[in-house]
């Protein structure tokens, strides 16, 4: 009997995913609806055909991300009351028996630690905000403040990972990277989803970041986050080595294309596609890069509105100018991840300095996006991966205190893309310590934010496993209407 080499060469793996059916099926539907997809959404290439599900407010996300948890009390959850009680113990029936980290719960005491900041009411709105934010508090009136968010991951890897991803094990897609699947991008010269990691002035032992948060997990690896940086290769392997110039790359890269193409037709694995794209965006890259991260064009009332900090390469106030000329060209989804927000001690040392770190660039982007027509269209989000707590992990002072996690309670902000300005959601106790009205919870942020792309989240789903995947998960999510426009 004859058996043809082609099939003699197949996998498991490649049979389903050649299959109508099978695990890799969308994926490889997707690579091929490029052409169909672009001429549905117009200016848009790939994604997915019938998305958007619905209408959407906002064409593309930018997410700011405070890596280890800013504390709340402090910044956006007044609690005055917490005055009188100094150095008193918390509560057995406010605690109600809530798991500790190992970093507390060896303490024989959980004192009270009021917030030394002083609180202002601020815009029409009148929401309350920290003196530490003396910038982000003229914005109030163009934020959506959510004061209840919550998680039950309790350390800082479980808790990033579900928030970034929407689980708290590693392995899933992470919320660019359904996007970018989604959705696909506006600049076929940049990738859909940008990723920076710029320097921070607090507590410099961070809690490490890695490349999962930015991952595709089980979707085609060209939909992972492309990390900018600030030294050396602005994209690792971008540049062509030595000896090599621009006509000899273009011949390799066509004679390693036809190679591709024929494992492609042989096997249909969707990666070989995946590796083809990411070759000819790579190339392509060599030239939108550099003239992305040129801002010798940006006049200096733009870049006054970031800070004194804007021209130097790494910082977050250049990384969110970067942020919104990424958004100006197309680039989907934008993560900035700036660390330092891990403080266990020494609060009133190292938090000013993080918060002048982003609180002056945060509204300068704002303000920017707005000033050209891009913040109605454009979603920004603000927030870390769990709150702190209201009791002093280690010695307690008058001009000296620190927090330890605490998962149950805190607060984000959005703005822009379809969110109502101005609006304060969610209440928690007079502790800062659960929450009392409204509760959000990570997968109802991930839920919301991909309405506001035009996704329904209960809909988007991706077979793997024998499970139809989703950012949300099993668990029932829901999107937080009260803060939309």
């Amino acid at each position: 009997m004859h058996t043809d080499p082609r099939i003699a060469a197949l996998t498991r793996r490649a049979f389903f995913s050649r299959t109508s059916c099978g695990i890799g099926a969308a994926a490889l539907a997707s690579l091929q609806a490029e052409e169909s997809s672009a001429s549905d959404r117009g200016v848009s290439t790939g994604g997915l055909a019938g998305l958007p599900h619905h209408q959407p407010q906002a064409r593309r996300a930018i997410y700011l991300f405070m890596s280890g948890a800013p504390s709340q009390m402090d910044m956006w959850d007044h609690k005055p009351k917490m005055a009188d009680w100094y150095d008193k113990d918390l509560p057995d029936s406010i605690r109600q028996g809530q798991r500790l980290t190992t970093m507390t719960s060896g303490q024989a005491r959980f004192p009270i630690a009021p917030s030394i900041y002083k609180f202002a009411r601020h815009g029409s709105s009148g929401t309350m905000v920290s003196e530490l934010l003396p910038h982000m508090a003229k914005k109030t009136d163009q934020i959506a403040l959510v004061r209840s968010m919550y998680t039950e991951a309790i350390n800082h890897d479980p808790a990033i990972t579900y928030i970034c991803t929407g689980d708290q094990l590693p392995g899933k897609a992470s919320l660019g990277s359904w996007l970018s699947y989604g959705l696909g991008t506006e600049n076929e010269n940049l990738p859909a989803f940008m990723v920076m990691t710029p320097t921070w002035s607090g507590r410099k032992q961070a809690q490490a970041l890695y490349n999962r948060l930015w991952g595709s997990g089980f979707l085609p690896s060209k939909y992972q986050g492309v990390a900018l940086r600030s030294k050396g290769d602005q994209v690792l392997y971008l540049s062509n080595p030595d000896g090599v110039d621009p006509t000899v790359r273009r011949r390799m890269l066509d004679s390693l294309a036809r190679l591709n193409q024929g494992t492609a037709e042989q096997l249909g694995d969707p990666e070989t596609h995946a590796r083809i794209a990411q070759y000819e965006m790579a190339f392509r890259m060599q030239t939108s890069v550099p003239e992305l991260s040129d801002i010798s064009d940006e006049p200096q009332h733009v870049l006054d509105l970031y800070g004194s900090q804007v021209t130097t390469p790494g910082t977050f106030a250049n990384t969110c100018l970067m942020a919104r000329r990424m958004a100006e060209r197309g680039v989907r989804f934008t993560q900035i991840f700036h660390r330092g927000w891990d403080q266990h001690g020494g609060i009133p040392k190292d938090l000013p300095n993080q918060c002048r770190d982003v609180d002056q660039p945060s509204a300068g982007l704002l303000t920017d996006l707005r000033q050209r027509g891009m913040l109605d269209d454009t979603l920004v989000v603000w927030g870390g991966e769990f709150g702190r707590t209201i009791y002093c992990q280690g010695p307690l002072s008058k001009t000296s205190y620190g927090r330890d996690h605490h998962p149950k309670c805190f607060s984000i902000w959005m703005a822009g893309g379809g969110v109502q300005g101005g609006v304060v959601h969610g209440e928690t106790d007079e502790f800062s310590y659960n929450i009392v009205k409204d509760p959000v919870h990570v997968r109802d942020l991930n839920a919301t934010i991909l309405h506001l792309m035009g996704i329904d989240h209960d809909r988007f789903r991706y077979p793997f496993k024998g499970l139809d995947q989703r950012l949300t998960g099993v668990e029932e999510s829901r999107v937080v209407k009260e803060i939309l426009s």
